[in-house]
């Protein structure tokens, strides 16, 4: 009996093998679920870079956006789950986004983590106009002019979770990802906006930061203060992430080994200079770990969006 038992779970386990060594057999399609420019497409393109010669094949981004990056997911999501079909997820796309409509995916069931690509640092930016040059000045000035102060975004929580917790009115400007929404911030046409991809516009004058937002000070710009350090903030729920997913069911050797490439470029220098250009601090962490993240997120997430009456 145990020598059956021994020869039914060799059985079992080689054609899981097999495939795990034999993968990648063509080109990898990495789906990007936001628009070129945005954050998700720098990191997307970063990672594309570092793994093709580790994976010796080639891995070719691909802008699905739309939604608040839901097309892109749910791409993946339906996408034969042998590896060659990835996703570049971020907090929004797999904890805001199945909260706010039908996105057609199960983030929890649907998706298998993979890795993270790092913790995102964002920067409370607002165009030169708005009368604010500290988060306090900007709370004080929002106050004075309810619903004057409009804050442009691909998600909606946390100029909501700001708002909320500065106890003022401001109305949110949604956009199908962070470069048109930065964009319009420079064009004057929105006010405020909440997100890594800020940073070179604040580089060049074009906006004005005011705090950042992240486990600690974004080493780019040591001189802001957190939103934390200034007391808001301490309770919102999860934080700005990317990760690599794939389709549910993708062999567990194949996610392995994508996960052991990924964490290996991640202590590249090249890699984590770029990364960190983007707002990001590279950690290298196991799948598992990856979707106890996602699955306290989305539960944390939940809970806020129903306290604001978003969802």
């Amino acid at each position: 009996m145990i020598a059956r038992r021994l020869l039914l779970g060799a059985g079992l386990a080689a054609p899981l093998l097999a495939h795990a060594q034999a993968f990648p057999e063509r080109p990898i399609r990495y789906v990007c679920p936001f628009p070129p420019g945005a954050t998700n497409d720098n990191v997307s393109r970063t990672l594309a870079r570092a793994l093709a010669p580790r994976l010796g094949v080639p891995v070719v981004v691909e802008n699905k956006a739309g939604a608040g990056g839901a097309i892109g997911t749910r791409l993946v999501a339906e996408s034969k789950p042998d590896g060659h079909t990835l996703l570049n997820a971020s907090a929004g796309n797999l904890t805001i986004a199945p909260h706010l409509s039908n996105v057609g995916y199960d983030p929890l069931r649907d998706l298998a983590p993979i890795a993270s690509a790092g913790e995102a640092y964002s920067l409370v930016a607002v165009h030169p106009s708005v009368p604010a040059r500290t988060a306090e000045e900007l709370i004080a000035f929002a106050r004075r002019h309810p619903g004057l102060l409009n804050y442009g975004s691909a998600g909606h929580l946390r100029g909501a979770l700001l708002a909320d917790e500065g106890r003022f009115d401001a109305v949110h400007v949604p956009f199908p990802g962070s470069a048109p929404a930065v964009n319009s911030v420079a064009a004057g046409d929105c006010h405020l906006i909440i997100d890594p991809i800020a940073a070179p516009l604040v580089r060049d004058g074009r906006l004005r930061a005011l705090a950042t937002l992240g486990p600690d000070r974004w080493d780019a710009f040591p001189d802001l203060p957190t939103l934390a350090e200034l007391g808001i903030g301490r309770e919102w729920p999860g934080s700005g992430w990317f990760g690599l997913f794939a389709p549910a069911d993708t062999p567990a050797p194949v996610i392995e080994r994508l996960n052991c490439e990924v964490n290996d470029s991640l202590i590249e220098p090249e890699v984590v200079a770029t990364l960190r250009r983007f707002g990001l601090r590279p950690e290298t962490i196991s799948p598992q770990a990856l979707g106890r993240r996602v699955a306290a997120d989305h539960a944390a997430i939940g809970a806020a969006l129903q306290r604001l009456r978003i969802a």
